[in-house]
């Protein structure tokens, strides 16, 4: 009797076919009713229970498990009372193109295949956006940490030239400079590329985001001691505050002192798209020579996408080209498709990210994701007048584009406060009433609301202020 030969595939489509559209039918549901499906805790059984046996249960039984133990047990973050952190909400397209990616599971590192065009179309799309010129270049990647280890390479490289690939940094010693609420990320790339985090000149804050004469007066400092000044990295959006430096203002020190300026515009990039005047806050944006933002936040698109842009295409790849013999270009055929995006990156293998931006964009277009960053901005200032309507609470910053930051009572002793916004922000997340993050402003731990939520309504901020006015008064 012949034996069947070793295969993944379903035995049975069909049956596959009908577990398959269950399945996408009870994620459907939920995303639908997104409000009834706030955080919670996994329950120690279900966490016990996901350990692998290894035996394989077969399509039906895993679909199964996926519906009732990994559905219920997300972030939270789609749900509209969602505030936590700077977190993305996805969107329904991503249902979509999720499931398109999975079908091709094409590798974007390179090739001639419809992956590779997609990535091109997003990046021409968001040159334009961020008005970087024709010979500008770009790559999808995991996100803003990811981008400013590229951008930062690829401004190391360019100070130093291509040696610094081969040789290291030898005798001389890079300083970057950054305002002093600059995300965790430039520390991050600093050290793992071998610059120390320790040469990264953390330059207070003046009037509007990082202050001038400060910095120019550290550059200077620099230099005289002998170091070499390579990058400037500027903030659109501080992950803390939502503060932007003063970009045309950086743009013109970077030019007078032939230094690469870099924009950290995790969420902050994307006022591009509001309406006024928070479209002014990212205003000098363009002069950038390079960019890192997220589409997977203030874009909405699911997890995992962030971006890089470098204003020169040339300088890209001089830092990262490298192409062994088995990967070698061919004119024509599968080899094709020149550049390749292994060329751009670390990564050879790369997932289908473009699919999901480029699907979001087709769906909603320009004017419909702005309008959704502007009304993200219009409900944080609509939190903070709540806030400032409450007897006990007080903002512990201004507001301006979509974080509002404050405390509960404004009338206790430090510490009591910091107890008390901590002790709030876990409760609220415990009844399923709304998420906020925690952060440190003068000393006292706040709540902050980081709104890039398209779900989030009034309805919903009105309820989360009620439950922290309701908590606090309990405390």
């Amino acid at each position: 009797m012949e034996q069947m030969e070793p295969g993944l595939d379903p035995e049975d489509w069909d049956a596959y076919r009908a577990v398959a559209h269950q399945l996408l039918d009870r994620c459907i549901d939920q995303l639908a009713a997104a409000a009834d499906h706030p955080w919670r805790a996994v329950p120690p059984d279900i966490r016990q229970g996901y350990a692998l046996s290894g035996a394989g249960a077969g399509e039906a039984a895993t679909a199964e498990r996926i519906t009732r133990d990994i559905l219920p047990y997300g972030t939270g973050n789609t749900h509209p009372g969602f505030f936590g952190w700077v977190h993305g909400t996805g969107l329904a397209s991503g249902i979509l193109s999720e499931m398109a990616a999975a079908t091709i599971n094409a590798n974007s590192g390179g090739r001639d295949h419809g992956a590779i065009y997609l990535e091109r179309a997003v990046i021409d799309w968001a040159k334009g956006i961020f008005g970087f010129p024709a010979q500008a270049s770009g790559l999808l990647l995991a996100g803003t940490s990811q981008a400013t280890v590229v951008a930062l390479a690829v401004a190391r490289t360019k100070v130093l030239g291509q040696s610094v690939r081969a040789q290291g940094h030898g005798e001389h010693r890079l300083t970057a400079y950054a305002g002093a609420g600059v995300h965790n990320a430039a520390r991050k790339a600093m050290e793992l590329l071998g610059i120390g985090s320790h040469n990264l000149r953390l330059v207070p804050d003046g009037a509007q985001g990082i202050d001038m004469a400060r910095l120019e007066a550290a550059i200077a400092e620099d230099r005289a001691d002998g170091a070499v000044p390579f990058a400037i990295i500027g903030t659109a959006g501080s992950v803390d505050l939502g503060r932007f430096d003063a970009l045309n203002a950086l743009a013109d020190l970077a030019a007078r002192e032939a230094i690469w300026l870099h924009i950290d515009g995790a969420f902050g990039a994307w006022t591009r798209l509001a309406d006024a005047p928070w479209r002014a806050l990212s205003d000098g944006i363009e002069r950038a020579d390079s960019l890192a933002c997220d589409f997977h936040k203030w874009m909405y698109v699911p997890y995992d996408c962030g971006m890089v842009l470098i204003r020169d295409e040339a300088d890209h790849r001089a830092a990262f080209a490298s192409r062994p013999a088995y990967l070698a270009g061919q004119e024509a055929g599968l080899g094709g498709g020149e550049p390749w995006y292994c060329d751009y990156g670390i990564d050879l293998s790369r997932g289908n990210r473009a699919l999901k931006v480029w699907t979001a964009i087709e769906t909603y277009g320009e004017a419909r994701l702005g309008a959704a960053i502007s009304a993200n901005c219009r409900l944080a200032q609509y939190m903070a007048d709540r806030v400032a309507d409450a007897p006990l609470m007080q903002l512990m910053a201004p507001v301006i584009s979509n974080l509002c930051v404050f405390t509960a009572n404004a009338g206790l002793p430090a510490t009591a406060q910091s107890r008390l916004n901590t002790r709030i922000a876990q409760q609220l997340q415990m009844d399923g009433v709304a998420v906020f993050s925690t952060t440190v402003i003068d000393g006292v731990t706040c709540l902050r609301a980081a709104i890039t939520n398209h779900r989030t309504r009034q309805a919903d901020v009105a309820r989360a202020i009620d439950g922290v006015r309701e908590a606090a008064v309990a405390g």
